[in-house]
């Protein structure tokens, strides 16, 4: 009888212990930044929006401060939605707050691989080193003669086929990026690698920020499952080796010509030399120099098609820089980077581009990996930082009127990203797309370059008007707000008349073109290495 006492008694202990910890899920802790009303267990998992979540993220920072907090099941989720918060944790607390929280679908699809979602640690510390190394500011001014040769390209692209003008800026940026990454160009908008690339990097995006990633994430349990009760696992699984083939595949035909010798000099170049010091996978290496690929391809070519969508939506941008470009280049000539510094209204363009339609709209979250407090709120150990990027863009106290598209904003602000993204003011940074901390992204010198030639040349050779709708008689006016939901954002499909200003300026695009087509064999690969473009051997780099 005292034997059946205990164990009932030891049964109800047990008992009130689960529901007490059970009670405890989705609650949000004492301390913690305000944020939306909780229900038990789910936290704040029913109120994540399924689309335009930037919108949603804004209205809690209007409503809760520019620190905040959501509960996704076991998970704190802390936003950060003031350009002073980012600055103070992110980048002067770097050293705590540069790891990833648990993101369980994106691994999966990564293989655990991918360098954006990888935690802090000597991994990523290594390959972060591989990275500056070549693409810091001194590497990047040896791209110069790619960037050159990959616009006149695309504007000829602009030339034949003005329709498909979304496509020729894929094509510009993602060449440009096989060339520093792998040593070959991408010669066609129907390339079927490039088109894999895209299709893959859409599918993966849009995995990541799907609800059934953020229950996995808020309740590991759940993990256990089997793939029949979990269908999106096993889409993942086939993702990853779909990212794989692609990425693993592009590196190990490099790394072939690497030791046949005939390799142009490029990113891999030097990670074949790593690889063979420091032993790591190819899987590591593939995804390492395809996260180049991804992040060099996607958002500069998202950055630039939102330009052209403002351009039609505010059609006095095009007048007023073209005016300016015409005081500086005439006819002639093309802009080319030496001309930077007398277009100040271009490089507002740059830089309003960047801030009106920032691709990653809500950033990529980092994570705390020890107990801190800011603002007299905790952030636990192991809590996810999301920087609100919209929410900082789009704030009107910072950027009056931000929904227009305004490039007199910087009319004195001379910063490239990188001394923008540095500067001691907080409120001197100009935009957040290239990240914060020790997770900024390596390529801004280049993005820069690529987008200050595209926007200049391309306002220099053509005019960017609205359709007419043939039934109304009325022009299409693009939706601002109709984005791609996933990681990154970029405008959704519209339509735009594109035509050259003169016949004089579409002569002088092909003259340009046919001038530099002569560097390139029959197959359209460079004959020899651009003059200029030197490539370090590898050293062993410490933290970047």
């Amino acid at each position: 009888m005292a034997s059946s006492s205990s164990y009932y008694a030891a049964y109800a202990i047990i008992t009130l212990f689960v529901f007490y910890h059970l009670g405890k899920i989705g609650r949000r802790p004492a301390g913690l930044p305000p944020g939306p009303p909780t229900l038990p267990l789910i936290g704040n998992l029913h109120l994540m929006p399924k689309e335009k979540s930037h919108l949603q993220f804004q209205k809690w920072a209007e409503e809760y401060g520019p620190v905040y907090s959501f509960i996704l099941g076991t998970q704190v989720m802390i936003v950060l939605s003031s350009d002073q918060a980012i600055k103070d944790l992110l980048d002067k607390r770097s050293a705590i707050y540069s790891s990833r929280p648990d993101m369980y679908l994106g691994n999966i699809v990564s293989g655990g691989f991918r360098v954006l979602l990888m935690k802090y640690g000597e991994t990523w510390r290594a390959i972060r080193g591989l990275m500056h190394t070549g693409l810091n500011i001194k590497a990047a001014r040896a791209y110069v003669p790619y960037q050159d040769l990959e616009n006149k390209a695309m504007l000829v692209g602009f030339l034949d086929d003005p329709a498909s003008f979304a496509n020729h800026i894929k094509r510009y940026t993602n060449s440009l990026t096989t060339q520093m990454v792998f040593g070959f160009r991408t010669t066609s908008i129907h390339d079927p690698k490039l088109q894999r690339l895209y299709h893959n990097f859409e599918k993966f995006s849009a995995v990541f920020r799907s609800p059934a990633a953020a229950i996995l994430d808020g309740f590991p349990v759940l993990r256990h499952l089997p793939d029949l009760l979990l269908p999106i696992r096993r889409y993942s699984k086939k993702l990853h080796k779909e990212e794989y083939d692609l990425f693993v595949g592009h590196y190990l035909d490099t790394k072939k010509r690497v030791h046949e010798g005939t390799a142009k000099p490029c990113f891999c170049a030097d990670l074949v030399r790593a690889q063979e010091k420091l032993g790591f996978s190819d899987g590591i290496a593939g995804y390492s120099s395809g996260s180049l690929l991804e992040a060099g391809s996607d958002t500069t070519a998202a950055t630039l098609v939102g330009f052209v969508q403002a351009l039609l939506i505010f059609p006095a941008v095009v007048a007023a820089a073209q005016a300016e470009i015409d005081r500086v280049c005439g006819e002639g000539r093309l802009p080319d980077l030496n001309d930077l510094p007398d277009l100040p209204y271009v490089r507002g363009c740059m830089k309003e581009s960047m801030r009106w339609m920032p691709t990653d709209i809500l950033g990529v979250p980092h994570a705390v990996i020890r107990d801190d407090e800011y603002m007299g709120y905790k952030i636990p150990k192991g809590a996810g930082v999301m920087w609100n990027v919209w929410a900082v863009a789009h704030d009107p106290k910072r950027h009056p009127d931000p929904s227009r598209f305004d490039p007199a904003r910087w009319a004195h602000d001379q910063q490239t990203s990188a001394e923008a993204a540095g500067n001691r003011d907080a409120s001197k940074r100009d935009h957040f797309v290239f990240g914060a901390g020790r997770r900024l992204c390596q390529g801004m010198h280049i993005a820069d370059r690529s987008l200050f030639l595209a926007i200049s040349r391309l306002l220099w050779a053509f005019d960017f008007r609205r359709p007419v709708d043939a039934a109304t008689g009325k022009e299409i006016v693009p939706d601002m707000a109709d984005l791609t939901e996933g990681l990154f954002v970029m405008p959704r499909p519209f339509q735009a008349v594109i035509t050259p200003r003169s016949e004089a300026r579409a002569r002088r695009v092909r003259e340009e073109w046919e001038a530099v087509k002569g560097l390139l064999d029959e197959e359209m690969q460079w004959k020899t290495v651009p003059e200029g473009l030197v490539w370090r051997d590898y050293e062993e780099s410490g933290e970047a």
